[in-house]
């Protein structure tokens, strides 16, 4: 029986400049180094309540921000498991670190999903529903779980690596097959 290749969780957030530069990474060297990765969008705003602190320090507008942001999060977490996953995040990314764009606003999301040849009424919509808004909340509370403070954060087992610059011994330690 041939072992299971190694898995290193990304949890990221689309408000984070560093979950941006990871997701801009991840798909090559992982690939490099023969490990398979689970994308998994959160929120850092409960995160960051429970820390102490009462906003995100990258948002401008927090009641618009909170709100759309986590229509943007459960988008991702519904595509997370579809082939268009990664695509989709990074061209979220793409939209708001490298065009400028504001992704709170629904037209945008609308196009990226329709740049990637999806029904973007329909995902939106999904996104929407009662159940996906409670998987949502569900994913924040299983970043608690593993102690993440911050975005992005990458798991291997039990060991935990954050920020962008740990992606690539985050992967090393998947390669060796080290568990926590």
């Amino acid at each position: 029986m041939t072992p299971a290749a190694p898995v290193v969780q990304i949890w990221f957030d689309f408000a984070s400049p560093y979950s941006y530069l990871a997701m801009a990474r991840v798909h090559v060297l992982a690939s490099q180094a023969a490990v398979l990765y689970e994308l998994q969008p959160f929120l850092l705003g409960p995160i960051f309540q429970a820390q102490g602190w009462n906003d995100s320090p990258f948002r401008l507008y927090p009641g618009k921000g909170a709100y759309m942001m986590r229509d943007i999060a459960r988008l991702a977490l519904l595509g997370k498991s579809q082939p268009w996953g990664l695509d989709f995040c990074q061209a979220v990314f793409g939209a708001n670190f490298a065009q400028d764009r504001d992704i709170q606003d629904e037209d945008v999301m609308r196009e990226i999903l329709q740049n990637l040849g999806l029904d973007a009424t329909d995902w939106i919509a999904r996104a929407k529903t009662e159940a996906t808004k409670e998987a949502l909340r569900q994913q924040v509370d299983r970043a608690r779980q593993h102690g993440i403070f911050g975005a992005p954060t990458f798991l291997v087992g039990d060991e935990m690596f954050w920020g962008n610059d740990r992606l690539e011994d985050a992967l090393q330690w998947a390669r060796d097959g080290r568990q926590a």
